[in-house]
């Protein structure tokens, strides 16, 4: 039995005990994430489940419970869902294992655990029907992309923008969600990287999907190439793109048959999601306490600026960043 301290533990372990009946189990954490979810594994006669703590106020677990089954029926290898107790905010999963990606990727295996990974999107992205999943519209985007200013530049950077630079970040941000609108619309995981992939069998297994939406075709691809902590050269980048675009034309999804236009929409929809990411790792730190992502900031900074540069029309856009990365040096530290 758990301290008592923690109440909502007690409560898990409560209802746990309630579901698998007088059999003992153990109980000891698995994994936590950036949001307010905690995950416990839970072992039974050498079986073992995943036990979901969402606190109802923090959480919502029916989008959760939602995608799972959508992920399941396009034939997607994510966690089922054994029970469930949404008032109170607790599910208990299949476990998928504890390998992610992020923590078996090597120069080896790289190319076939992508090759996964890029087979299970095509299955998600065929699935995709229209009205089944939140829209990524417009308002969704632009809510995103106000991330960066107010979180990382003014709260992080401590940088008030001159009202010049105020309309060139709104203008290049605009010119950024324009061309994601532009894009066709499936499936959206929205965190689909290595973290997030276990290897399994069949692999990989699919985790943290409760925010999947319905928007820009080249999203996913993005989240799983240019990733939060890991990078990968240039030159593997655009070809494990080019070997999704092909697979994608083959299986008749919706992508630009112009293969230079929709790496175009992949480094777009990715200057997007930078942004979006540097404000919400600022965001985690400031507000909810939580330490150690900033520490990779400097990475999204690096994709953001190398997609700016690549473009005329983004050129505004580097201008600014390296005006706000003179200030980076001197503000990096142990900020609190």
């Amino acid at each position: 039995m758990p301290a008592t301290s923690d109440i909502r533990l007690v409560q898990l372990h409560g209802w746990l005990a309630a579901h698998f009946g007088a059999r003992p189990f153990s109980l000891q954490p698995a994994s936590a994430d950036a949001s307010f979810r905690r995950y416990f594994r839970a072992r039974l006669d050498g079986e073992s489940w995943i036990a979901m703590d969402a606190p109802p106020e923090r959480e919502d677990s029916r989008p959760f419970v939602r995608v799972a089954a959508l992920l399941r029926a396009a034939g997607v290898n994510a966690p089922r869902v054994v029970a469930q107790d949404l008032e109170r905010g607790f599910l208990l999963l299949t476990d998928l294992g504890a390998t992610t990606y992020l923590a078996a990727l090597n120069p080896g295996n790289v190319d076939r655990l992508f090759g996964d990974a890029i087979a299970a999107l095509l299955k998600w992205q065929l699935a995709s029907r229209a009205g089944a999943l939140p829209p990524y519209d417009e308002a969704l985007l632009g809510r995103e992309c106000k991330l960066f200013p107010e979180w990382y530049i003014a709260r992080h950077l401590a940088v008030t923008l001159t009202s010049a630079q105020q309309q060139t970040l709104a203008e290049m941000l605009a010119l950024v969600v324009t061309r994601a609108l532009t894009q066709p619309a499936v499936y959206v995981h929205r965190d689909y990287m290595p973290r997030n992939l276990m290897v399994t069998d069949p692999n990989p297994g699919v985790l943290d999907f409760q925010d999947a939406v319905y928007g820009p075709i080249s999203y996913d691809l993005v989240s799983l190439f240019r990733d939060a902590f890991v990078s990968w050269e240039e030159e593997r980048v655009l070809d494990w793109t080019a070997r999704y675009w092909e697979k994608a034309q083959q299986a008749r999804l919706p992508v630009n048959p112009d293969f230079s236009e929709f790496y175009r929409d992949f480094e777009w929809m990715g200057l997007q999601r930078h942004l979006k990411i540097l404000g919400i790792f600022a965001r985690i730190h400031y507000r909810d306490g939580k330490r150690g992502y900033l520490e990779d900031t400097p990475r999204f900074l690096r994709y953001a600026r190398a997609v700016a540069e690549r473009y005329r029309e983004l050129a505004p856009l580097a201008r600014l960043l390296d005006q706000l990365e003179q200030r980076q040096p001197a503000l990096m530290g142990n900020r609190k």
